[in-house]
């Protein structure tokens, strides 16, 4: 199996922390693509940065399904642009946000999602209704920039323990999800320390991509993934006009 892992922010160094996350969770026989968006912001926070992202995401997608990727994964807790890649890609393409409730709704009756900052709150919460999981997950702010986890200064981990104790004391939490894909790395360490299922939806995503493979399923293309209409577009977004079939 090829899975493609793209992460829509341009920090390459976070790109690393999500492929060994990817790596780690994928059979043997799985190949994990990575890549780091060509165009965008540093970091994905907020609505803003969600838009200006989408385009160097698409073109990744694009990239990887033309070169022989059989499923994608978008390594952003934001599920940053997945209706429209799915409208796109003619591969499965799945999004950490997604996958991880998912998964933690298969061992946890009520779970808590621990995110960066105060701006990344509203639209997991949105998610989170979205996907039908309101019922049973919580939205926590650890209180730190996406960037920062990856300085081992900035005290960003020390930050999520303390939101993690407060989510098992104050939700009765039975599972955390780590709402970042920059905290790929930290899930055994938090699941060893707090000894309860702590998810990162990197591996998540991969391996529920390999599911889908395994099992010869892609997305359903009537209706709202129905393949987006030919049309031009302009300026500089013309290299996205959906070509004429």
């Amino acid at each position: 199996m090829r899975i493609l892992v793209v992460n829509p922010n341009t920090t390459a160094s976070m790109t690393k922390t999500i492929e060994a996350a990817a790596a780690a969770a994928a059979a043997r026989g799985t190949m994990i693509e990575a890549a780091t968006s060509g165009m965008g912001p540093v970091s994905i926070e907020g609505y803003y940065d969600e838009v200006f992202a989408m385009p160097g995401l698409l073109a990744e997608i694009r990239r990887g399904e033309a070169g022989g990727a059989q499923a994608a994964v978008i390594a952003c807790f934001d599920d940053t642009g997945l209706d429209a890649a799915r409208s796109m890609a003619s591969i499965p393409v799945i999004g950490i946000c997604e996958a991880a409730l998912t998964l933690a709704s298969f061992v946890a009756s009520r779970f808590t999602v621990v995110t960066t900052s105060e701006r990344s709150r509203v639209p997991v919460e949105e998610l989170v209704r979205r996907y039908g999981f309101a019922s049973r997950a919580k939205v926590r702010v650890a209180g730190v920039p996406v960037l920062a986890l990856e300085d081992p200064t900035s005290g960003a981990v020390a930050k999520l323990k303390v939101e993690i104790a407060r989510a098992l004391d104050d939700d009765h939490a039975e599972a955390i999800v780590l709402g970042c894909a920059g905290m790929a790395d930290l899930a055994a360490a938090m699941q060893r320390e707090f000894g309860l299922p702590v998810i990162d939806g990197v591996g998540a995503a991969v391996k529920q991509a390999e599911a889908l493979i395994a099992l010869g399923l892609t997305t359903g293309k009537r209706g709202a993934y129905a393949p987006p209409l030919p049309k031009r577009f302009a300026g500089m977004l013309a290299d996205f006009a959906p070509p004429v079939t």
